[in-house]
């Protein structure tokens, strides 16, 4: 409490900061949210050990720019609801490969043609596939 009357916009900081509870898992929620959009080919990676840019991958394929879109503001939205906003996007308004970066997992959603040109499943190799329940 010191801090906080010390310098009121701290007790407001640690509030707004996702529980503990909320971030475990929550790339599998994440993971399973494309699912429930009818994603293709959803693909966890479990990047630590392999690198110190993110804990996991959660990679999918939509069917078209429109499905890659609806996929991504799907995951967004229901994710805040769950109190994990979205760091950072990119390509959300075009849909041919949306990213979204939550901190400890980043979401990439691809059209089907960049997701067989970039392989990035290929690229991460060496990091260790996460089972998913259908």
């Amino acid at each position: 409490m010191l801090r906080a009357s010390i310098n009121p916009s701290l007790s407001r900081m640690a509030t707004s900061l996702p529980s503990v509870s909320a971030r475990e898992g929550a790339q599998r929620r994440a993971a399973q949210l494309c699912l429930d959009m009818k994603a293709n080919d959803v693909v966890l990676l479990d990047l630590k050990g392999v690198t110190d840019m993110t804990d996991y991958f959660v990679i999918a394929s939509g069917t078209s720019d429109t499905h890659v879109r609806s996929i991504g503001e799907h995951v967004v939205s229901e994710m805040k609801k769950a109190g994990l906003a979205v760091h950072h996007t990119e390509g959300l308004q075009q849909g041919r490969w949306v990213l979204l970066d939550f901190f400890d997992f980043v979401v990439h959603i691809f059209h089907p043609t960049l997701r067989s040109f970039y392989q990035i499943e290929r690229l991460w190799s060496d990091a260790e596939t996460v089972a998913l329940e259908p």
